[in-house]
């Protein structure tokens, strides 16, 4: 007798523990965020991602793509909510419904890194300026021509990111098509194609988020160009349409919206990397 109620004490404390598991995982909302690799290599959303889980007792899941995918995924309805860095693709993919409305969360710049000999020679004394009021691009169209006239080594990301989408801008502005052997197309994030960039002894356009978090790895490597307009590189954030895609969890998405853009979520943002790095490694556009 004793036995039996020896093990039937263990099957309830079995159940017990299974049921409340389960019902802690069923209490727990989920999100799904769609995102680009530079803010989830920079380290960024392991400051933000936990602050707004334990905030709202959910699960956020992070899917980190270019942004180009991350827009595909968006709208074959993968996403709940969406923080991106590419504009003009952001205001045509709220213009098409599928995002209720761009909302301004950050900004960094992006930076032309090389090697420390720079043969193409575009090392650039003018670093001092990173806002989007500056008004002179020569450095960096200059940076460009160089490249292309020397046929020095480069590395695009070539993956229809944001990063990439700004290069090519840049490529256009000078009405050059890049192709050949110099010119490389990784195909994958931008932490990788910085370890390609340093195997090739080559030059690249990269967010100075992910070269911070990275550059101690990479010693071959140094900043020869940045501080133009040209180079000014916002995130925003975006909530998809519940209209267009009503199993969206948009209410949990708007709270992440909202979070981000609060005084907490800007001023996690402000102060990451400032410890390890020195400097933070995104600006908040909403609460200074």
């Amino acid at each position: 007798m004793r036995n039996y109620i020896f093990k039937l004490n263990i099957l309830f404390l079995i159940l017990f523990i299974l049921f409340g598991y389960t019902s802690q995982s069923i209490a727990k909302e989920k999100l799904i965020l769609v995102s680009t690799t530079s803010t989830l290599d920079s380290g960024l959303f392991d400051v933000l991602i936990p602050a707004f889980e334990k905030k709202f007792n959910c699960h956020v899941r992070v899917i980190a793509v270019g942004t180009g995918q991350a827009i595909r995924l968006a709208k074959d309805g993968n996403a709940d909510v969406v923080l991106i860095h590419d504009r003009t693709a952001e205001n045509k993919f709220v213009a098409e419904g599928y995002g209720l409305k761009r909302l301004d969360v950050m900004h960094n710049d992006f930076l032309i890194v090389g090697p420390k000999n720079d043969p193409a020679g575009i090392r650039s004394q003018k670093s001092e300026v990173r806002s989007q009021k500056s008004n002179d691009r020569e450095n960096v169209l200059d940076a460009f021509k160089k490249i292309y006239a020397t046929k020095s080594f480069f590395v695009s990301r070539g993956d229809d990111s944001g990063t990439h989408k700004a290069e090519l801008r840049i490529w256009k502005q000078l009405q050059i098509t890049p192709g050949g052997k110099w010119y490389i197309e990784s195909g994958t994030g931008m932490e990788m194609t910085l370890r390609i960039v340093d195997e090739k002894n080559a030059y690249c356009l990269v967010d100075r988020a992910t070269w911070l978090s990275h550059k101690k790895e990479i010693d071959t490597l140094q900043i020869l160009v940045e501080g133009d307009s040209i180079l000014y590189n916002p995130y925003s954030v975006i909530v998809v349409s519940p209209t267009k895609f009503p199993w969206a969890n948009f209410k949990l998405a708007q709270k992440f919206a909202d979070f981000i853009r609060s005084q907490e979520g800007q001023k996690l943002i402000k102060n990451y990397g400032v410890d390890k790095f020195g400097e933070p490694l995104f600006f908040p556009d909403v609460v200074k």
